[in-house]
């Protein structure tokens, strides 16, 4: 197998530990060690992530009126919540583009499909929001209390419902089979006696949690082979105590972080670690970005993108702003991602369901749509409203009608072309299609270099690599990570 040489290797960690990096900085990356360079990705700044924020509690209605609302004023309501939402998804992608962490971004991004949940809440989805950034490279265990215990997902999974006398077994179940040991590795007895446990689990108006005793459950239960008077907290111990889950998480991360096909040696080894570690989730990245096997040649450029990855690496690479920021939700929409709106339960699938006919044409399109600042001329993919009736199904509903009122607009990009001018701006005139193809690709991809010259503007050395770098994204292997 041949070696991935050292600048390939760098823009793989780059894409894999965040949404790509500029030439430069591969640049600065290339005079350091791999120890190095890879420490201060996994620790990135001192201080903790900045609040992803749209509201504050102080600015929401009281909920605890909602159900004497007249019909308007509840339509009010609703619309804070969609438009809060939409501008949540604005500013997270924001994040994701200029934050000083791209690690932490990312792992929230992963999350963020692990931990799958749909709640037309806007406060609810900007808590759990700010609970994966927060933990998501932190502790596992500390990871999937925090998230347990927030009003988007004891809503989502129906806990606030579950009572002693009529428990309801969704939170157990989607906390064993998605988010912790995954199917066949417990029993439906597991499931109803965790169920009890987690009677009394709830959240009150304003978004707080609440351990609502006098609901709860105060029988013996077995779970997994222990007995006792467990609570909701005693069933996440449990939980963690199975090594299966160590191995069921470490499957994922790999999956998504390093190779959709598994190697089960690799993956063991990690999990034992991983539990070892008591579930350290810095230590288990640290542990893949510094490996050799990680950069072998069949882990770099073998992921297709996901459509949020290709839109913020985009961005990251030339920055740009939209007149109307919102079109990044049209571009997620008709790609199939759009933040907090996950297809169902289980997340994004990701992998080659990203891709089909239609989307792959738009998806190479998508550089010169924002580049040129082109016209859409394709159908926008509905949001389904599988995830829950009711409210959900309306507000689902309420985004596809906004969504298409912005399809077909003409989308203004202020694009500042002069961060990526500059990382060319020592490469001879001959070089320069190279090195633009060589930067933006991770596969060692003879791009045909007559067609680039055929429909690269030549009047200026700067039209030239604007255009050179258009075609290239424009490229199936662009599409790549």
């Amino acid at each position: 197998m041949a070696a991935v040489p050292e600048h390939k290797q760098l823009q793989h960690l780059g894409w894999r530990a965040g949404f790509g990096e500029n030439p430069l900085v591969i640049h600065a990356w290339s005079k350091k060690r791999r120890k190095e360079v890879v420490r201060k990705i996994i620790m990135g700044p001192q201080a903790g992530p900045e609040a992803v924020k749209v509201v504050d509690e102080t600015d929401l209605p009281d909920y605890r009126r909602i159900r004497q609302m007249g019909a308007e004023e509840r339509r009010m309501v609703q619309k804070m919540n969609t438009d809060g939402i939409k501008d949540l998804n604005v500013l997270w992608s924001h994040a994701m583009i200029n934050s000083q962490h791209p690690l932490r971004e990312k792992m929230a991004l992963f999350w963020h499909g692990h931990f799958a949940c749909r709640t037309q809440n806007v406060l609810f989805n900007q808590q759990l929001l700010q609970v994966v950034r927060e933990h998501g490279l932190g502790n596992f265990g500390t990871l999937l209390t925090e998230v347990s215990k927030t009003p988007a997902m004891l809503a989502f999974l129906n806990n606030q419902q579950n009572r002693k006398q009529r428990p309801n077994e969704n939170f157990a179940r989607e906390v064993m089979e998605l988010f912790t040991m995954g199917r066949g590795n417990y029993t439906e007895k597991d499931i109803k006696e965790a169920a009890r446990a987690f009677t009394g689990w709830g959240y009150d108006e304003m978004g707080q949690f609440r351990f609502r005793k006098n609901l709860h459950d105060e029988g013996s239960k077995t779970i997994l082979g222990k007995t006792g008077n467990f609570q909701g907290d005693d069933v996440i111990k449990i939980l963690l105590e199975q090594k299966q889950t160590a191995k069921y998480i470490t499957t994922k991360i790999y999956k998504y972080f390093v190779n959709e096909e598994p190697d089960e040696a690799i993956i063991s080894k990690l999990a034992d670690k991983f539990y070892g570690s008591g579930y350290d989730l810095r230590a288990l990245m640290q542990e893949i970005f510094l490996s050799d096997w990680f950069y072998d040649e069949r882990n770099v450029g073998n992921r297709i993108k996901s459509p949020v990855e290709l839109l913020v690496g985009l961005r990251k690479t030339v920055p740009m702003q939209f007149e109307q920021e919102e079109a990044m939700l049209v571009f997620q929409r008709v790609m199939g991602q759009v933040l907090f709106y996950p297809p169902n339960v289980a997340g994004w699938a990701g992998g080659r369901s990203w891709i089909d006919s239609s989307s792959l044409m738009f998806r190479m399109r998508v550089p010169q749509i924002i580049l040129y600042s082109q016209e859409f001329n394709i159908r926008p993919k509905e949001i389904t409203p599988e995830m829950g009736e009711g409210q959900n199904y309306k507000m689902t509903m309420q985004v596809n009608e906004f969504l298409k009122k912005q399809y077909a607009r003409r989308v203004n990009a202020n694009v500042d072309w002069a961060p990526y001018l500059a990382a060319f701006k020592d490469v001879p005139r001959e070089q320069l299609a190279e090195q633009i193809v060589q930067s933006l690709l991770l596969k060692n991809t003879s791009v045909n270099k007559e067609l680039l010259e055929k429909y690269s503007d030549s009047s200026t050395r700067e039209n030239y690599i604007k255009t050179v770098t258009i075609d290239v994204m424009s490229t199936p292997e662009y599409q790549l990570c």
